[in-house]
């Protein structure tokens, strides 16, 4: 017996396809500040998110909000530019209904970025962080209540989270085009405020790098659809430091644009490379 969830995505899956010429089989979600990656793409489709049925509707800034299908270096791929976060009133199964979309429409291969502040000493504002693993302790986990089992197992291992051929694959890119990255854990929790200075320094004694509002339900519900994930993180402020610096969300785009010549290298590296 199909159930409502997956009515609501077949239904939206359905309405997307009947929209496209073509698939991909791998999707980039752009985070805040990263959405004009989407300008180095030949659009073949995009559609407002507030189009697409079922689907919800991004409310922050930085974030376009529409669903891409087009070839970025000669590579098909669906792109959202712009994402959904708890701290905007939806529930985790919202958050991550647009990633088992994507699963419905044959998407394997996920690519994710993000605006985040950097607690590690050595990140300084612009840096790029390949997320290697993540602490989701601070956030709802998607996948509480009964499971679909026609997206994937009951407890699905998280011992890989980030493809570790991807990761070898985006530093080996790095390496050729002279670009800096770090490695490091991704901590995620609910937002909208930024951490305080107490919080920031438990984010670095339970071992994060960076800290951020995204990323992690989605890594999970890919995850637990089969897909395989990568994920980046651009550093965009500093929440370990001494003085009494505060951030704004404002700072938070300004850095992440400056940084996004940079990703739009790597993820259209990479994409080539996973294709």
């Amino acid at each position: 017996m199909t159930t409502p969830l997956m009515t609501s995505l077949e239904q939206t899956a359905k309405f997307i396809q009947s929209k496209a010429k073509g698939s991909a089989t791998t999707a980039i979600i752009l985070g805040s500040g990263l959405g004009n990656l989407s300008e180095q793409i030949q659009i073949d489709l995009a559609i407002s998110y507030s189009e697409i049925p079922n689907f919800p509707v991004s409310t922050v800034e930085g974030h376009k909000g529409r669903l891409i299908l087009g070839s970025l270096n000669g590579v098909k791929v669906w792109v959202m530019e712009g994402r959904f976060h708890f701290y905007e009133g939806y529930t985790p199964e919202q958050v991550v209904f647009p990633i088992r979309v994507l699963h419905l429409l044959g998407v394997k291969n996920l690519l994710l970025s993000n605006a985040a502040g950097g607690v590690n000493p050595n990140f300084q504002v612009g840096d790029l962080m390949i997320i290697n693993d993540h602490i989701s302790l601070f956030t709802i986990n998607p996948l509480l209540g009964k499971n679909e089992t026609a997206l994937g197992t009951r407890f699905p291992d998280m011992s890989e989270p980030y493809a570790i051929s991807f990761i070898e694959k985006a530093k080996q890119i790095a390496a050729t085009n002279n670009i800096k990255v770090h490695e490091g854990v991704y901590v995620g929790v609910t937002g909208p405020t930024f951490e305080t200075r107490a919080e920031y320094k438990l984010i670095k004694i339970v071992g994060g790098d960076v800290v951020g509002m995204s990323t992690v339900q989605e890594t999970i519900a890919a995850v637990h659809c089969g897909m395989k994930v990568f994920a980046m993180s651009v550093v965009t402020d500093l929440g370990i430091r001494e003085d009494h610096n505060t951030i704004t969300h404002e700072e938070v785009l300004a850095a992440a644009n400056a940084a996004e010549p940079k990703l739009t290298i790597l993820f259209s590296a990479l994409l080539k490379e996973i294709a």
